[in-house]
């Protein structure tokens, strides 16, 4: 995050303010790691020359003010070297990339070395018959987006932090974002803790032959390896172009062009126009829709949307806009992505990204806004209608709200058997609450395996895991 945002500031929010006890979220004390050395830097020095920093001012823009040092990696290979040293150490690691998160993932604890992945950003490979793209972990999500643009693909996912997130903290997390119904991720290599590279990277969408081992490392937040390398098969595109039905009849009416489906309440539209002057280009409503719809044949993309307009007018459709030209596309999405930048001007904001059963996707922002009542200034719900919904409170900042919201909104999630991340992972703000989205064996299952990938525990310590395995 840039300086002044969520990274820095939940290490301070969450640390219990002046309630006697400290909160779930609060940083648990530092393990026995070592202590970086000046043999240490030196050793990153000599094979990184000119990419370890430990100058205050510079790791500032990483908004990691209390870390020692960090490492820019620029290959494989000198990554194996690092995880190899610190393993041998017993120094901690926190592997990091574009930074963009709203959990703590990303960034230290106590005195970690960063791993950082932003030189590892090119493109391995691209096979333009399957459309499988190859590329490492640092690449820019907005990069390689217009990388398969040029060549009449698409990326089969979009996020509002698509211009500074990188790829492999997209995996990291198992991130969607804005267009996740076309996702693929067929491949990944990473390195574990203790140095050795696990290459499973190839271009075959099938291969059954014993354990799919990257569905170990796809949401793991850092904790068992880094991931270093990754396979995604991107659809090709010629040309992109009542709540629940409106989103059940798409499935069925839009079929294979269907790509995404995003919505936002009456009180986003509101606060995008009070802070950020972004006009609603249709009728004041209690909800609002933007549909996406990929295919590779217009003239039948374009008969299958009509007929569908056609079938929502004459039923839950009150209003609406179509946009086939890209300024009039990018201004109908920009309401989308910056819901969250016009919430940061209404005041502090608390962020959740929850996912639900379909049918309880905005119950939750309801019973949020009566169980608040005029504490907070806005309560928001919006996000990916099937997949997530984010839900967003605005409060003139004072710490006792947090704890009328935490744990009332991951009890309610459980209760409803949703998961109380859909995005950003667990990180350090949710560790200690996995236990409402996973059965106590799971999270057990988890511990072993965190034990068996990385002994000494050095990757990414303090995040993911409960304080009671660790």
């Amino acid at each position: 995050p840039r300086p002044g945002s969520c990274g820095v500031r939940c290490r301070e929010l969450h640390a219990g303010g002046e309630r006697p006890t400290p909160s779930p979220a609060a940083a648990p004390e530092r393990r026995p790691f070592s202590r970086v050395t000046p043999e240490d830097l030196a050793f990153f020095s000599k094979i990184i020359p000119d990419r370890t920093i430990t100058d205050p001012d510079i790791l500032e823009a990483s908004n990691v003010d209390w870390l020692k040092s960090a490492v820019y990696l620029c290959s494989n290979v000198v990554l194996c070297f690092s995880c190899r040293y610190c393993n041998s150490r017993n120094l901690a690691v926190s592997p990091q990339g574009g930074n963009t998160g709203l959990v703590g993932g990303s960034v230290p604890v106590y005195d970690e070395i960063i791993l950082s992945t932003a030189l590892m950003n090119n493109v391995l490979n691209f096979d333009s018959v399957s459309g499988i793209l190859s590329y490492q972990t640092g690449c820019v999500l907005e990069s390689l987006s217009l990388y398969l643009e040029d060549r009449n693909y698409i990326m089969p996912l979009d996020l509002g932090a698509k211009g500074s997130c990188h790829i492999g903290g997209n995996v990291a997390t198992n991130a969607g974002g804005l267009r996740l119904l076309l996702l693929c991720v067929c491949i990944c290599g990473k390195v574990l803790a203790d140095g050795r590279a696990l290459d499973c990277l190839a271009t075959l969408r099938k291969d059954n032959t014993g354990y799919d081992l990257k569905q170990l490392f796809i949401g793991s937040e850092g904790t068992l390896g880094v991931i270093t390398t990754v396979t995604i098969l991107g659809p090709r595109c010629e040309s992109f172009e009542q709540l629940l039905q409106t989103f059940q009849r798409c499935r069925g009416m839009l079929g294979e062009i269907f790509s995404a489906f995003e919505f936002l309440d009456r009180e986003c539209m509101r606060l995008l126009n009070t802070h950020l002057k972004l006009a609603n280009p249709i009728t004041d409503c209690p909800f609002y829709v933007v549909i996406e719809t990929s295919g590779s044949n217009p003239t039948h993309d374009e008969e299958k949307l009509h007929q569908f307009l056609e079938a929502m007018t004459s039923s839950q459709l009150i209003d609406g806009t179509v946009a086939t030209e890209e300024a009039k596309i990018k201004a109908l999405w920009s309401l989308r992505e910056r819901v969250t930048e016009a919430l940061t001007h209404d005041g502090f904001t608390y962020k959740y990204d929850i996912s639900l059963p379909i049918e309880r996707i905005y119950q939750l922002v309801t019973d949020m806004r009566e169980h608040l009542g005029d504490r907070a200034k806005s309560v928001v719900g919006y996000g990916h209608v099937g997949k997530t919904v984010c839900l967003c409170v605005s409060v003139s900042f004072y710490p006792d709200l947090l704890a009328s919201i935490e744990p009332f909104v991951y009890e309610w999630t459980a209760r409803f058997q949703g998961s109380i991340s859909a995005e950003h992972g667990l990180g350090l703000k949710k560790r200690n609450y996995i236990y409402y989205s996973k059965a106590s064996l799971a999270v057990a299952l988890m511990g072993n395996i965190k034990t068996m990938l990385d002994p000494k525990g050095i990757l990414n310590p303090y995040k993911t895991l409960p304080d009671d395995l660790q």
